[in-house]
């Protein structure tokens, strides 16, 4: 697939999500989380060109979290943002002697650092005053999540395309939920961007995140179509045929489509102003 093909296929994946679950309105300020990774460009770029198309009016602001990694680049991304004429500031936060100090050698330390990140990240929002957080997860990311809390948590969770935090001051919004992680790859490597690797956490070969990255490729490959089923049972989820007795009342005795009616799917856009955003996101590069 060339590159224009692909731009226009990520970017009507990323409409139709922000549309269906209502990520973005008028006059919201986002804050778009850029860590020099290819899922972060990807994000930033698809946003702005849909800003240009959307039928609304809303900001970007790129921030990016200097965590005093050794050997960090510290050049790349203001040079790339300033050469895109992006507004943004670079946040500086040694969280890498934090966390080296408090995790002993040996083990994970994605936990601590990103609860870190997210704290740090958080906090400038609120006092920034942006409403809105855009972070580069997309879907294998997603999934990765709920197999992570199925085999290791024992629970049945992953990362909601839009969150609202515990304390209401902060609403996350992923993009890129509906976005293959490959078709990510294969664009950045055609944009080029200036890729900067996590030290950190890429130093650590036995992450259970990588673990199951491997275990649904090889399912993948042995049968073909696998995770994109699984992706889509993700929003297509029967409450009242698991076991969580807070979802469903099983005491109740109920016919088939009163049991549906209160399980009504999650995310579909109702109001016409969203579904007139949905179709000029999705329909803006034609």
């Amino acid at each position: 697939m060339n590159s224009h093909k692909l731009n226009q296929r990520i970017r009507r994946q990323v409409g139709k999500a922000i549309a269906e679950f209502h990520m973005i309105e008028d006059g919201d300020r986002i804050m778009v989380c850029l860590s020099g990774g290819k899922d972060s460009y990807t994000l930033l770029d698809m946003l702005r060109q849909l800003q240009k198309s959307a039928p609304i009016r809303f900001e970007l602001f790129a921030v990016n979290l200097d965590q005093k990694q050794p050997g960090f680049p510290e050049h790349v991304l203001p040079e790339y943002l300033r050469a895109q004429n992006m507004p943004f500031e670079i946040i500086e936060e040694d969280t890498y002697s934090t966390v080296t100090r408090v995790i002993e050698p040996g083990k994970t330390t994605c936990g601590l650092c990103s609860r870190l990140r997210r704290g740090i990240l958080y906090s400038y929002a609120q006092r920034e005053g942006f409403n809105k957080i855009a972070l580069g997860h997309h879907a294998d990311d997603m999934l990765e999540t709920l197999m992570l809390n199925l085999f290791y948590g024992g629970t049945l969770k992953s990362m909601p395309p839009k969150l609202i935090s515990d304390d209401g001051k902060n609403t996350v919004i992923r993009p890129l939920a509906g976005v293959r992680e490959r078709d990510i790859q294969a664009y950045a490597d055609a944009q080029g961007y200036p890729i900067i690797p996590c030290n950190l956490c890429g130093s650590q070969p036995n992450l259970q995140r990588q673990n199951i990255k491997a275990q649904l490729q090889e399912w993948q490959e042995r049968y073909p179509g696998r995770i994109e089923s699984m992706l889509t049972a993700m929003g297509n989820v029967a409450p009242s045929q698991l076991m969580d007795a807070r979802l469903h009342d099983f005491s109740r005795r109920s016919d088939r489509s009163e049991m549906e009616a209160s399980f009504e799917p999650i995310g579909v856009a109702s109001q016409p102003a969203s579904e007139q955003l949905g179709e000029r996101l999705i329909l803006s590069d034609r």
